[in-house]
Order: structure tokens, then C-alpha cells, then sequence
């Protein structure tokens, strides 16, 4: 685990725009290598695979058969030669990730993809891709998550014009969080948190969560929006439980109502609720792939407020 410098996090989150934009112009003539191979699986921990299940929800909407593997598993999808293996590790030394690519070593295609491309990552791929995130002074993986999540756009032929996009679209964000950042970590600074997401952006929601872990040590979890009426509603009964809800689901409306019954307040972001307490807009939320690498920021944001307010005393 790195050091953490976690009252950096706002001056790193606010870098995230020029780090979207650096991945573009890297890779203005990037090929969808996705496409070209009968399978694909995703190889990364914590982050890194929040990332790869966003990337897999996508490919599989497309009819493509791909996965996100724990690289911790005692139960790994074998080598196969019509298989593409993609090992993410934004500091290129995670010794689980390292572990599980060199089991496809061979067999299958490799793919690494790491901010750090001098590191052991690229020693054990056929081929390696620069995350361009430059160095995250927190320690907190914020810039790299959001552009391996970008990276993994691109491979599955998404343009650089979209990434643009989304470095506008981030910017817009984070120039206007005066208007709700005070109030919305007000709401969510009460106990407990609970972030929901569709099926779809799942990944969106356990980053989240983990940066309310990482930095203001929150106990913060993430659910799909349908299944938390089913297994995270219990714990509602408990005082303190907010929600963080990443708008999206047919299914937000039972979970509202149980908000509603058991006094949870509720933040949405990217689109009003009746009965939600604040709504945090998405600037270019119609585009699913820029809505996926803006939403992000609003939690990041809140840690950071959250730590400058208390340091990381929440769990104390």
C-alpha cells in the first residue's frame, strides 16, 4: 500500500481534466484491439478492476464475450490463443496482477496497461500502453482510475474526440462545485454511506465508495441501485445511513422510498429526484461514455472536503 498524502487529493482530482486530455492526444490512432480478439478478459485490483467493470458491461451490451477477473482468484479463466488478456496496474507492480498474466503468458495475447511503463508490467506483456495520468501526489488512485477507465474506452472503439469531451465535461464540473460541494458533504457527513449505481456503471459506484474509504476513512459501500432494495435496505433501520445515488437504473424508485420511509437523506448526481435532498448535475451526462469518466469526480471532491474538514477521524 503507498503512502497516502490525502490532503493532496483536491489538487490531484483538479488535474484530472489535463490528464484526459494528455491520454487523447497519445492516442489519437488507437486501434479498438477489443475487436479483434473471440474473448477478452480484465486482470486488476481495487481500481483497476472498478475500471474493467465498466469496460465489460459496455463490450457485453455489444454482443462481445468479456470479463473482469479478480487476479487473486483460485479459479482463473485458462490461456487460451483466441484470448486477450488485459492486465491493469496503474503503478505496474501489483504482484497479484503480475501472478495472474504470466499464466497466459504464451497462449494468450497480453496487454498491460499501467501508468508506469518502465515497470514490471512491461517485462511480463506483448504489448504495454502509458495510462498518461502523471504522478497522483495523494497516493489515491483518482487521475488513474479515470483514465484507465478512458483507455479501456478507447479499446473497445471509443473516439479521442469522447475523451475530449469528458475533459471539458470534468472541468465544468469541478469549476462549479461551489454550488453544491458544502451542502452535499453536509448531507453525506452524518455516518454511514451508501453508494448506488446501474448494473451498467457499477464500477463508478465502488470507486466512489472507496475513495470515501481512503481518504476520510468513511464507511462507505457500493450496491447496484435494483439490488440494494434486496440486501443493503436492512442496514437503512441503523441511524446515520445516507445515499449517494448515480442516477441511471429503471429501479431507483423503490430504493427512494425506502429512503424516504427511513429518513435517508439522498444526493443524487446526474439527474433531480423527488424526494432527493440535492441533485449534483453531470456536464455531458447524455453520452453514457462521458458520464462514466465524469461522475467520479463528485465523490472525490467530497472526500477531499470531508478530510480537510475532519482528517480521517470518521471511523474513530
Amino acid at each position: 500500500m503507498a503512502d497516502l498524502a490525502p490532503e493532496l487529493l483536491l489538487e490531484d482530482v483538479l488535474e484530472t481534466p489535463a490528464a484526459l486530455r494528455r491520454l487523447a492526444g497519445a492516442h489519437e490512432e488507437i486501434d479498438a484491439v477489443t475487436a479483434e480478439a473471440d474473448r477478452v478478459v480484465f486482470l486488476g485490483m481495487g481500481s483497476s478492476r472498478y475500471a474493467a467493470l465498466t469496460a465489460v458491461a459496455d463490450l457485453r451490451r455489444r454482443g462481445r464475450d468479456a470479463h473482469a477477473e479478480y487476479p487473486s482468484t483460485g479459479a482463473p479463466q485458462p490461456p487460451a490463443p483466441g484470448l486477450l488478456a488485459v492486465a491493469i496496474s496503474a503503478g505496474g507492480g501489483s504482484t497479484e496482477t503480475l501472478a495472474a498474466i504470466r499464466r497466459h503468458r504464451g497462449t494468450s495475447r497480453t496487454l498491460g496497461i499501467t501508468n508506469r511503463p518502465g515497470s514490471a508490467i512491461a517485462g511480463e506483456v506483448d504489448s504495454c500502453i502509458d495510462l498518461e495520468a502523471g504522478a497522483e501526489r495523494s497516493g489515491v488512485a483518482c487521475r488513474s482510475y479515470t483514465n484507465t477507465l478512458a483507455l479501456l474506452h478507447l479499446l473497445g472503439g471509443a473516439s479521442p474526440v469522447v475523451l475530449r469531451r469528458a475533459a471539458d465535461a470534468c472541468a465544468e464540473l469541478l469549476e462549479a462545485r461551489a454550488a453544491w460541494l458544502a451542502v452535499a458533504t453536509d448531507l453525506l457527513e452524518r455516518g454511514a454511506v451508501h453508494v448506488l449505481a446501474p448494473a451498467e456503471r457499477i464500477g463508478s459506484a465502488e470507486q466512489s465508495a472507496l475513495m470515501l474509504r481512503e481518504v476520510p476513512r468513511v464507511r462507505a459501500d457500493a450496491c447496484e441501485t435494483g439490488d440494494w432494495s434486496h440486501v443493503d435496505v436492512y442496514l437503512s433501520k441503523a441511524p446515520g445511513l445516507s445515499l449517494l445515488l448515480l442516477r441511471g437504473s429503471a429501479w431507483e424508485g423503490e430504493a427512494m422510498e425506502w429512503a424516504a420511509k427511513r429518513g435517508c437523506p439522498v444526493v443524487t448526481v446526474g439527474g433531480p429526484l423527488p424526494g432527493a435532498a440535492l441533485d449534483v448535475p453531470v456536464p455531458g451526462g447524455d453520452d453514457p461514455v462521458v458520464r462514466s469518466l465524469v461522475e467520479g469526480r463528485v465523490a472525490e471532491l467530497i472526500a477531499a472536503e470531508l478530510y480537510a474538514r475532519h482528517g480521517d477521524r470518521l471511523l474513530m
